[in-house]
């Protein structure tokens, strides 16, 4: 695990850890060719991962429904390699789940901090009134924002 990354936005200081998981819906990533020359892993590992990875997890797939917290899903548009829409088929899976779209790539937070922190405290209510959160939130009224910030 990697060390919290950190923000400070509006005198709010902001620590988060992001990780990367394997997708829970199959895929066919392909496989890379090996490089030549001595390597200092085991490439063996890589065609194992892969083909895991490749095959997704239906189960954790089926247990998003299963989340009771209010989630907040974070994409980071079309430069990002993860689909869309399979991020907008998650939050749908998710009874209180907001999605937000920063249009920055993959690494969202990495590439436009200010906007991963203010849709972060935005939505757990920090930044002021007229934000979705979970203690200010009509979910009654369906989704959170998509596609950018409240």
């Amino acid at each position: 695990m990697g060390a919290a990354q950190r923000v400070t936005v509006g005198g709010i200081h902001l620590a988060y850890e992001v990780e990367d998981v394997a997708p829970t819906f199959p895929r066919s990533r392909p496989l890379p060719e090996r490089p030549d020359g001595p390597l200092d892993f085991d490439w063996a590992v890589v065609p194992a991962i892969v083909g895991q990875v490749n095959m997704g997890d239906p189960e954790a797939w089926a247990g998003l429904a299963a989340i009771t917290a209010p989630t907040l899903l974070i994409g980071g548009g079309a430069a990002s390699h993860i689909p869309q829409d399979r991020l907008a088929a998650a939050a749908a899976r998710i009874p209180r789940c907001d999605l937000v779209t920063i249009p920055a790539g993959h690494l969202v937070h990495a590439t436009s901090p200010a906007r991963f922190a203010d849709a972060v405290l935005g939505w757990l209510g920090v930044d002021g009134p007229g934000r979705r959160g979970p203690a200010g939130a009509d979910w009654s009224a369906g989704r959170g924002p998509v596609d950018g910030l409240p």
